[in-house]
């Protein structure tokens, strides 16, 4: 039996396919796995029992990572199970941002109680709401991942011109992607040619405030930029002072921070992006397919801190490894089990930065090889799994 806590609250659907075997809930103690989507973790205490945290969702800020890495925690994502619900609302929030709908809708609500004269009263002032189409614009996409991708090829086809960039662009995304896509090479190119730019990456030191002073004064003037990623990827400050003076005519944010709210030209939504039954079912079920795998098998897929390793089973015995990726550690753990007389049937072993993951089916191994390896410097973890 297996014991998986939530946290916060997770799809049926999702819950369903772990099966009889695992116990599910938010009050379930010593947990080998927690589901979660947004509460915070940072200053949880992990329990020792706990293998795998699952998000329900794509980003991790709630998760800390550098902690679950140390305790051979391997934490999952689950990227691109919300991605046809966030590329819905990015299309949204252009159309939004173009046309001045909101401001339009609130408009038209104060013309309550005027009886007959409402019909003229709005041809009269429907003029202060008029926008561009975005047939014909230009869109930047910064980010190729699921949600860029996506968003690229809808807006090529509503009649946009697409420019695309993204230094990581896999395999996978650039087979997805429309051939009319514009792939460029520097940001510098998205922000010189778009009339629109939207942003699709996730966040690091390196994108944080992507969106600041010194890029938006590379823009075109009028400018609507979007962002349903993660708040910190604009700086605020700069894009208020833009939106002031002209530069932006909009900013359309699924992140409402207090900076933004209430600012003309500014659309803030309330973290909306995946906000749909199919992507709360889409996240659950990729989730708990994730843990399941990992718990009876030890394989890892969509690990956001050790590196993907798939192995189908065989041999009497599975030993699943987490540790340092150190010269030699990986002799060292082999020579055990040729100390221990176990024959190695098949192993597999992948890196990812500092940390490593290897699993080894063998035949014919003792029991004291597993306090053998879980000796060795640099090893975090040791699973047995028969």
């Amino acid at each position: 039996m297996y014991n998986v806590q939530t946290l916060n609250k997770i799809s049926s659907i999702g819950l369903d396919r772990l099966g009889e075997s695992y116990a599910c809930g938010d009050t379930v103690e010593n947990p080998d796995a927690i589901l979660v989507r947004s509460a915070a973790m940072h200053d949880m205490e992990m329990p020792k029992s706990l293998l795998a945290i699952a998000r329900a969702g794509a980003g991790v800020n709630n998760i800390p990572l550098d902690k679950c890495s140390e305790q051979g925690i391997v934490v999952f994502n689950t990227p691109g199970a919300n991605a046809n619900a966030v590329k819905e609302l990015v299309i949204a929030g252009m159309l939004l941002s173009s046309r001045k709908i909101v401001n339009g809708i609130q408009w038209a609500k104060t013309l309550k109680g005027n009886g007959d004269a409402v019909g003229k009263m709005v041809e009269k002032g429907k003029s202060a709401y008029a926008g561009p189409e975005i047939k014909g614009k230009t869109l930047g996409v910064i980010g190729l991942g699921a949600i860029g991708v996506l968003v690229a090829n809808a807006a090529i086809a509503l009649g946009m011109d697409v420019i695309g960039y993204d230094p990581y662009l896999s395999v996978d995304g650039a087979l997805q992607l429309s051939r009319h896509v514009k792939h460029v090479t520097s940001l510098d190119e998205v922000f010189s040619g778009s009339d629109y730019i939207t942003v699709h990456v996730p966040l690091t030191p390196d994108t944080k405030n992507v969106i600041k002073a010194e890029n938006i004064a590379k823009m075109k003037d009028g400018v609507r930029i979007l962002n349903y990623s993660r708040a910190d990827l604009v700086c605020s400050e700069d894009i208020v002072t833009a939106l002031e003076i002209g530069k932006v005519s909009a900013y359309v944010t699924d992140f409402a921070t207090d900076t933004v709210l209430g600012v003309d030209g500014v659309i803030a939504m309330p973290h909306l992006g995946a906000s749909t039954p199919e992507s709360e079912d889409n996240c659950a079920k990729m989730a708990a397919d994730e843990v399941k795998d990992y718990l009876e098998n030890g394989n890892i897929t969509h690990s956001v801190n050790f590196p993907a390793v798939n192995m189908p089973r065989t041999g009497e015995v599975r030993y699943c490894i987490l540790h340092k990726n150190t010269p030699s550690i990986l002799e060292k753990i082999l020579s055990n089990f040729s100390n221990a007389k176990a024959n190695v049937e098949n192993m597999e072993n992948k890196s990812r930065k500092d940390y490593a993951y290897t699993i080894i089916d063998a035949v014919g191994a003792t029991k004291d090889l597993t306090e053998q390896i879980k000796s060795i410097d640099g090893v975090i973890r040791v699973r047995v799994i028969k």
